[in-house]
This record gives C-alpha cells, sequence and structure tokens, in this order.
C-alpha cells in the first residue's frame, strides 16, 4: 500500500530533530519546503499506485511518497550510488531527517532502485516541470532572457574495439548457454567452450596493434579473421541452442528452472542479432576499408549508445547520446531533453523558444547561444516572434555590419552571460554525474539527466530563497 507521506514517530523523530536541527546544511531547509509541494507529491504517488492493481488499497505498507522522492534528491544531489545512499542515510542522522526516514528502516539499495525505475523519464520531467513552476511562484526566473547549450552524457560503456565487442559476444552467449546446459542437462546440442581460443586472438590482436611493420597489421588482420570465424560458430551454436529450448528439448521438470532456461532464451534471442551486426561491421572494416557500415553499434548492452564528434581536443570522440540545457536567469535549467538521434544544434533554437514562451507565456527578451545554434533562418524567425536581441555569433561572416554589432556592447555582454551556460553544464557533469550514465537503456539515461537537473535546479532555488536580496 501507498502512503503519500511517512507517518511519524513522535518519540525517536523527536530525539532526531532535538539532536540534529541545527546541523542542517543551508540548502535543505528551502529543499525541505520545495519537495513538501502537494503537486509534486501527487505526481510520484500516481506513478508508485499504477505498479500494481491495488496498491493504492492493499498490501503492506511501501516506502511513502515524501520519503522516495527525497532519497533520490539526496542521491543525485551527492551523486551517489544506491549502496552509498542506503549506507550514508543509515549512519547519518541528518540525512534521516531531512529525507523523512526519521527513526524507520532505511530501504534496501535494491528496493530503492526499483523505486526509481517506477519513476519513469515521463515523472521525472513532470516534477522537473514543477520545479522550474516553483522557481516561477518564488519569482526566481521571469523568462526574460534565454540561453541554450548542447552537450553530450556518456553511456556506460568500456572503448569500444572490434575485438573488444566480438570478445563480449563470445563471452555472454557462452555464459547464457553454459546456464542453459545446466539446467537442461545433457539433452539436445552439446556446448563447445570457445573462450580460451577467444582470449588467445584477443591477446594476439593486442600485440599485432602495437607494431608499426607490415608484418605486425597482417597478423592482426589474420587474428581477426580467426576471431570473426570463431565468433560466427559460437553464434551459431547460439541459435541453435534457442532453437532447441523453443522445441522442448532442452527442459527441466522444475518450473523455476524452466522459467530459468526461457529467460536465457529470451537473452540469447536478444544477444544473437547485436552479436551478428558486430561480425558484420568488423567484416566491413577488415575486408572492405569500411568504417562506415549501417546500423553500426558499440555496445552490446546500451545498443542505442550513438557516436558523437564535437570537436573537443580533449575528447575528440564521445559515445553516449546528445542533451540540450536551456536556462533562464538564477542558473536555472528550465528545460532539458535527451534526444534518440543526434539533430543539429540549428534546428534546436525554435523548438527552444517554444518551450520557452509555453512557460512563461511570453518569449524571451533576449536569446543568447553559440555559433552552433546560428543560422540567418533562426535569427529572423526569432525576431519575428517578437525577440528584442538574439546574441548568437556568426563566426564565418563577412559581412562588416555584421561584424560591427557583434562587437557592440550589448552583444559582448550577452556573450559573456552566454558562458554561464558552460559551467551549467560543467557543473552538472563533476556534481551530478552527468558525464556518464549509470542507468540502463534509453529510459535510464533520461531518468538520469532529469534527476540530475532537478537537483541542481534545487540547489539553485535554496541559494536564491537564501540570498538578501530575495528577502
Amino acid at each position: 500500500m501507498i502512503e503519500l507521506c511517512r507517518r511519524r514517530n513522535p518519540v525517536g523523530d523527536g530525539l532526531i530533530a532535538e539532536e540534529v536541527g541545527d546541523l542542517w546544511e543551508g540548502w535543505m531547509r528551502h529543499v525541505d519546503k520545495v519537495l513538501e509541494d502537494p503537486l509534486l507529491l501527487k505526481a510520484v504517488y500516481e506513478a508508485l499506485a499504477s505498479r500494481w492493481t491495488n496498491s493504492r488499497t492493499r498490501g503492506r505498507r511501501g516506502t511513502p511518497v515524501d520519503v522516495v522522492i527525497r532519497l533520490l534528491v539526496l542521491k543525485h544531489l551527492r551523486n551517489w550510488s544506491y549502496a552509498v545512499l542506503e549506507r550514508e542515510v543509515r549512519s547519518n542522522l541528518v540525512y534521516r531527517q531531512f529525507t523523512r526516514v526519521g527513526s524507520s528502516k532505511v530501504p534496501d539499495a535494491k528496493t530503492l532502485g526499483k523505486l526509481g525505475i517506477a519513476l519513469g523519464p515521463e515523472v521525472i520531467e513532470q516534477i522537473h516541470r514543477r520545479v522550474v513552476a516553483i522557481a516561477q511562484e518564488n519569482e526566481i526566473i521571469s523568462g526574460r532572457r534565454m540561453r541554450v547549450d548542447t552537450t553530450v552524457v556518456e553511456t556506460d560503456i568500456h572503448y569500444p574495439t572490434d575485438a573488444s565487442l566480438l570478445g563480449d559476444g563470445v563471452r555472454v552467449l557462452t555464459r547464457t548457454m553454459k546456464r542453459i546446459a545446466k539446467l537442461a542437462g545433457e539433452a539436445g546440442a552439446k556446448l563447445r567452450d570457445r573462450a580460451r581460443s577467444t582470449r588467445r586472438c584477443l591477446l594476439q590482436i593486442g600485440r599485432a596493434s602495437r607494431s608499426r611493420a607490415e608484418h605486425g597489421r597482417e597478423r592482426m588482420l589474420q587474428s581477426y579473421r580467426t576471431l570473426m570465424t570463431i565468433t560466427g560458430r559460437v553464434v551459431g551454436q547460439a541459435r541453435r541452442f534457442a532453437r532447441e529450448v523453443a522445441q522442448g528439448v532442452k527442459r527441466c521438470s522444475d518450473l523455476v528452472d524452466q522459467a530459468a532456461i526461457q529467460a536465457d532464451r529470451t537473452y540469447l534471442e536478444t544477444m544473437i542479432p547485436r552479436v551478428r551486426q558486430v561480425l558484420r561491421q568488423t567484416r566491413e572494416r577488415i575486408d572492405r576499408g569500411n568504417t562506415h557500415a549501417p546500423g553500426k553499434i558499440v555496445s552490446l548492452f546500451e545498443p542505442h549508445t550513438e557516436i558523437i564528434r564535437k570537436g573537443k581536443a580533449g575528447k575528440p570522440t564521445e559515445f553516449g547520446k546528445m542533451v540540450k540545457i536551456q536556462e533562464a536567469e538564477a542558473q536555472i535549467v528550465t528545460h532539458y531533453e535527451v534526444y534518440d538521434q543526434r539533430p543539429s544544434d540549428s534546428d534546436l533554437l525554435i523548438p527552444a523558444l517554444d518551450i520557452h514562451e509555453q512557460q512563461f507565456g511570453r518569449v524571451p527578451r533576449l536569446v543568447t547561444a553559440d555559433a552552433g545554434f546560428f543560422s540567418a533562418r533562426n535569427e529572423a524567425a526569432a525576431h519575428q516572434r517578437g525577440v528584442k536581441r538574439v546574441a548568437i555569433p556568426n563566426l564565418g561572416t563577412k559581412s562588416v555590419e555584421r561584424r560591427t554589432m557583434q562587437k557592440k556592447r550589448w552583444f559582448r555582454n550577452a556573450q559573456k552571460w552566454r558562458t554561464g551556460c558552460e559551467g551549467r553544464i560543467s557543473l552538472l557533469k563533476r556534481r551530478h554525474g552527468l558525464d556518464r550514465c549509470r542507468y540502463k537503456g534509453p529510459s535510464g539515461i533520461k531518468r538520469w539527466v532529469g534527476l540530475g537537473v532537478i537537483a541542481d535546479n534545487l540547489i539553485n532555488i535554496a541559494r536564491a530563497m537564501d540570498s538578501p536580496a530575495s528577502g
């Protein structure tokens, strides 16, 4: 049964409040008030109550809604894992009071992970919109200015090479077939373990790749072809295992073990097409020299990962998803978006203006972004919508009039303010973990980015409320 708020224990909670009430950090008081918002709690309640048919009225009491949202916020404020979150809240009375756990038992890491998944990307977006609305209601932001930028949030994968991806494919397919063989016994096809020969090929490729001589390159190509042959045979064996499980050749009389065999079969059917794609793109590169094979993937476990090059000197190639960060005053991120396919920056400005107008009921007076967002069409469309000043540099212009405008004081001041977006992105990555997503799948990266942005907004809202000007 889902409860909106935790029932207080007068004795235990009173003792904790008396001991640590004056030890709260400055931001905690204001964030505590923001997280008491009824509309925000209602969004989380509806998400948790919809997990099961009778979650609202029946069953044992689950983790209350106010505790769930506070635990997730604290996790992303500190950039902790679920295990660290559990340990820190259990051992710290201040965190117990802030998260409303009080003298009750702290949910374990596994439970916290399930509760986090229950709040899908749509719910996280709803929470973010409500946090931005609270900032508007407190007159922290007015929507007079807007700045926008993009960055890359990397997925949690190792650096992809054809050899490592083929090795991953052999490893996971062999491991799954071993589990099926252990449960099904001797029935059907016999498993041949090719892990040792795969490791040998990977070592040979690693040694040969360090050689600059021609014969070293020939050895590497030969090792790659051997590895592709081994992988192809493992894929063929995995297809046969999956087919025999479907036909009932490999089965188990125990219902629990049979369910495990069926789950392994589903996993094989998921992984086999991905390993075959890795084989195709490796053959394209080794045999034809084509590094742009159609449908290329860089991870078997996060196949949605994209190869993104943004021209950075320190990291020319990144593996993840493109994210847009849109800000107003007081460093509040008013909108974020994780793109399934990387768009061009110049295609994002007008949609960003639409979202801003929808949130604030008017277009901003000033819009600024980096040169990647510039196009004459964007600038004209922004002015047509009523934006007074558009400060997006055109670095390739030869127009004297344009260069003169870009040297004006208002334009240079707007660009100075725009650079704060770079700092905001850097802070999101350093403080809230947006450099690398630790959640799985496309929905996981959207939840990760959304919770990180919410955590940063809460810190900035608390700072604005605590400033003398706000009083």
